[in-house]
């Protein structure tokens, strides 16, 4: 997220980029042995740059992409990335989904939470809710450590956010 503001801010220049992220890594992540998810991240988010930033303003029709807050903007852009371009095994819907969400409350405005999970879930609707009904297999009986209490069911409740 930093590197996709802070390639914005600085004027969107995409020869920029590599510095950027490694300057990033290096400032914020430094005991990452294998920064190919966090450069695939970026990369990929900007190869998509011109689809996601029309995805944001059919979502989001009152607000045009050049005045969504720099932060908002980049935080949209990669968790559209996440939900449309992910790997889904690596990344669930729903994951990308509330981390977008809870960055947007880190580092964005008052309301920049609610405005990426409305953003977000208008599109991940759109999109037909994939992996909505994924969840952990249930466990089996012999793997409980109480075998005479009922069966548990871990199937995780979807998040109030999305």
């Amino acid at each position: 997220m930093q590197s996709l503001y802070e390639w914005d801010f600085k004027g969107k220049h995409d020869e920029m980029l590599p510095e950027i992220i490694a300057h990033n890594i290096k400032e914020f992540a430094p005991e990452t042995e294998d920064p190919t998810f966090i450069v695939d991240l970026v990369n990929g988010t900007l190869a998509h740059r011109t689809e996601i930033d029309a995805i944001i303003e059919r979502a989001a029709p009152q607000w045009p992409i050049d005045q969504i807050a720099a932060v908002d903007r980049a935080i949209l852009r990669l968790g559209l990335f996440e939900l449309m371009f992910g790997k889904r095994d690596e990344v669930p819907p729903k994951v990308a989904i509330n981390e977008a969400i809870e960055l947007g409350k880190a580092f964005g405005g008052e309301s920049s939470g609610r405005f990426v999970n409305g953003v977000l879930g208008t599109v991940y609707k759109e999109m037909g809710e994939p992996g909505k009904d994924d969840a952990p297999p249930r466990k089996k009986k012999e793997d409980q450590q109480d075998t005479d209490s009922e069966p548990v069911e871990t199937k995780e409740e979807p998040s109030d956010e999305v």
